[in-house]
């Protein structure tokens, strides 16, 4: 599938190689630059773009893995056309040229994606199409928010409510696993304790991803305002009280052993941080997210 009728042109990663056709056998990255539904400070838009412009400072390789992503069939498909007006039709248009993608991957062999934010409204379309096709599928939500409100100022594909959109379509053997949340509306909080998806310390919730069938469908959606604002201050709504990076990689090195099919990060807003801290966190994440999706050995 050619994609450049889909894809706009878009920096480049110091590290991963540009394409624009899905290919067997590989980990693609796509940017989704929306922020039309930000409810306090608009940015995340310039995310996609802000991590490839960082990632020159990053290695290709991690001590962490002990693998160079050079060495993985990884390539950067671009950022997905959106309307400059940043739009509710405008992100329902960008939204069904992604699940175009994502549906044609599903015919092909072994394709796997790291969807980057943008918000978080952006991540309903690839968990969507992940959980029809894994009906099996655990989903993995770091966050500070809750994002499940019915609707957030009238708008049910808002970044407030993209969990509840997709717990709408789960099937009886899908799974929510949450982590970090510390913010949300009284009612979300009354739903998340009623259906139990919340953990709240670090290590029980270590002990149950460890308890995952290592065959098991999973897909991690990472809201980065899941890190404290102390570590990573760009983000679109920060929340005092989140998590260092050990805690992350904790978590990287529990799933490196599990059956990753897919990721989105989202919420890295670059013009709250002119440092660029942010940004290369982002980059660093995804660039461990692509070794932790090739498994236990390098898709090279």
């Amino acid at each position: 599938m050619v994609l450049s009728p889909l894809i706009t042109s878009h920096e480049s990663f110091e590290w991963i190689k540009k394409n624009n056709t899905l290919l067997d056998y590989s980990i693609n990255l796509i940017g989704f630059p929306f922020d039309g539904t930000a409810s306090y400070k608009k940015g995340t838009r310039f995310g996609p773009d802000s991590i490839r412009n960082v990632a020159c400072a990053l290695e290709s390789y991690s001590p962490f893995f002990d693998q160079d992503i050079l060495n993985v069939r990884c390539f950067d498909l671009g950022n997905l056309a959106v309307g400059t007006k940043q739009t509710s039709k405008d992100y329902l248009e960008t939204s069904n040229t992604l699940k175009t993608i994502l549906n044609h991957s599903l015919a092909m062999k072994n394709v796997k994606f790291v969807i980057m934010g943008g918000e978080h409204s952006i991540s309903y379309t690839p968990i969507s199409c992940m959980l029809k096709k894994y009906p099996n599928l655990v989903l993995l939500h770091l966050d500070a928010h809750a994002d499940l409100r019915q609707d957030y100022e009238g708008n049910i594909y808002s970044h407030a409510s993209v969990i509840r959109r997709v717990w709408e379509e789960f099937g009886p053997k899908h799974k929510l696993i949450q982590f970090g949340i510390r913010s949300g509306t009284q009612e979300e909080f009354q739903l998340i304790k009623e259906k139990k998806w919340l953990i709240k310390k670090a290590p029980l919730f270590f002990e149950t991803l460890k308890k995952l069938p290592a065959k098991t469908p999973i897909y991690l959606t990472l809201d980065l305002d899941f890190f404290d604002p102390s570590v990573l201050p760009g983000t679109g709504t920060p929340e005092p009280g989140g998590y260092d990076y050990p805690v992350f990689e904790k978590i990287l090195s529990i799933l490196k052993t599990k059956h990753l099919v897919g990721a989105d990060v989202v919420e890295l807003s670059p013009p709250e941080d002119p440092s660029h801290i942010s940004s290369i966190f982002a980059a660093k994440i995804i660039r461990e997210i692509i070794l932790c999706l090739a498994g236990k050995e390098e898709l090279g």
